[in-house]
């Protein structure tokens, strides 16, 4: 049976042991040929035969192993971009999107996981109007992945003199940054703008044009890295998370064609999707999708949100609870 070595050339962890088989298949075409040219060498040869067809079928199972592996990485990629952004609700908005930023921060510390600003636009009042952080370490898409969406907060504001309890929104998304891709851009579609970045990163920071700034004509995706010491670090940045967008703006398209598919399934693309509603005077997080409910909101914003996270990982709770949800 002719095998096809092509895809394991192409893979610098399989290229080895591909031209281990390609070697073991001349071993196997020589040996077939020395018995068809002597018959009486067929008992001897068919040994090696055997042999050298054990160690091939080895080898290739091997290189099959290794692109499986490969493949789930790239399912659950262990770096993503974490994007918060204020939704309706002004001021309340900002702060809200920058405390659900330090809760996540606070989390990926618990998991032992890196934490890195990538972009932060910041309100009056200090808060995030949007902003953009590079999460790695081990799991952190399986675990993250239903964090996109629209979370809402219900409380009273510290400037709310008649007690009237206010409902703000912020948005979020979170993007696997995935070593394969099968998304092409094309150059002339890409618009690119430098400038100073702002904030602490020395003299240097402030008097260099480091800040780079991409938009993808076609979709008006808007792309911003500012936090690393080098306008080509900061390109390099930016375009992959645009790539993380274009591929997360396919799955939501392919998401919505497919709806109906859906009733099993949590969203993971559609940032529209209100997902989690923060009572403070209830002290109540409740999670929309799989409608329950968890309490001590001070401890769930210092990082406690394994309970939250653990729950949206159980595919048979998940799903009959989302049996009377319109996803």
């Amino acid at each position: 049976m002719a095998i096809d070595l092509e895809k394991f050339k192409e893979n610098h962890k399989t290229n080895y042991l591909a031209g281990m088989v390609e070697d073991l298949v001349r071993q196997e075409n020589e040996t077939l040929s020395l018995i068809e040219k002597d018959p009486g060498m067929k008992e001897l040869a068919e040994e090696d035969l055997k042999n050298i067809r054990m160690q091939k079928d080895s080898l290739i199972a091997q290189m099959e192993d290794i692109l499986k592996s490969e493949d789930k990485g790239d399912e659950f990629p262990n770096e993503v971009v974490l994007e918060v952004r204020a939704g309706a609700g002004g001021e309340e908005a900002a702060l809200f999107a920058e405390e659900l930023a330090l809760m996540y921060q606070k989390y990926a510390v618990t998991q032992g996981w890196s934490w890195k600003v990538v972009n932060e636009s910041q309100s009056a009042l200090g808060g995030y109007k949007e902003a953009a952080f590079q999460i790695s370490g081990k799991e952190v898409y399986r675990k993250m992945r239903y964090e996109t969406g629209v979370h809402r907060i219900q409380r009273v504001p510290a400037t709310e003199k008649m007690g009237r309890v206010h409902t703000s929104t912020a948005s979020v998304a979170i993007l696997p940054i995935r070593k394969y891709t099968k998304i092409e851009i094309n150059p002339t579609d890409i618009e690119m703008e430098f400038s100073r970045s702002g904030g602490a990163g020395g003299q240097n920071v402030n008097k260099v044009e480091t800040a780079v700034r991409l938009i993808h004509k076609p979709t008006g995706i808007d792309v911003r890295s500012t936090a690393e010491r080098s306008q080509q670090k900061n390109r390099e940045r930016a375009m992959s998370i645009l790539v993380a967008k274009l591929e997360a703006l396919k799955e939501e398209q392919e998401a919505k064609k497919h709806a109906s598919e859906r009733k099993d399934q949590i969203g993971t693309a559609d940032r529209s999707e209100k997902i989690r509603t923060y009572n403070i005077l209830q002290d109540r997080v409740t999670d929309h999708r799989i409608k329950v409910s968890w309490h001590n909101i001070p401890k769930i914003f210092l990082g406690g949100l394994e309970p939250i996270i653990e729950a949206l990982q159980n595919p048979p709770q998940i799903k009959e609870a989302l049996d009377d949800y319109n996803l």
